[in-house]
């Protein structure tokens, strides 16, 4: 089970700490480093980030050690492993994109290479629902 677990983590209610002070405590809790060992994105309007380790841990461990850790509990911080999911939403897409356009991009090596199944447009919001053949991207 733990092979098959995400290579990513969701940190969640992390207003409380700036982009820096972030960076730290996670290299603090991890023992990794950012950018070389994993990276963050910030995601503001949800109030959360979104860890995605490159080196390979044991990332229910990593959440285990988040909720135990001093100074992450101080800043009230929760953490979840991100569960997989064969879809994913791609905005501001400009009105010309294509369905062949987008297959073609998502099945791209260079962009995870993972076979496309469907294709969902809403051109009200300038965006689409990519769903993948299979949720580990690649098949």
């Amino acid at each position: 089970d733990s092979a098959e677990a995400s290579p990513s983590v969701v940190l969640e209610n992390i207003e409380r700490c700036c982009p820096k002070t972030l960076h730290l405590l996670l290299e603090n809790i991890s023992g990794l480093h950012v950018d070389a060992d994993f990276t963050v994105e910030l995601i503001p309007e949800k109030n959360v980030a979104v860890v995605t380790f490159i080196k390979s841990i044991d990332t229910k461990e990593f959440v285990k050690k988040c909720s135990q850790h001093k100074r992450g509990r101080e800043f009230k911080m929760t953490a979840r492993v991100l569960e997989s999911t064969q879809s994913i939403k791609a905005e501001n897409l400009p009105d010309s994109i294509s369905t062949d356009y987008l297959t073609l991009y998502f099945e791209n090596a260079r962009n995870g290479g993972a076979a496309v199944s469907d294709v969902q447009f809403f051109p009200e919001e300038n965006s689409a629902i990519i769903t993948f053949c299979d949720h580990k991207g690649n098949t």
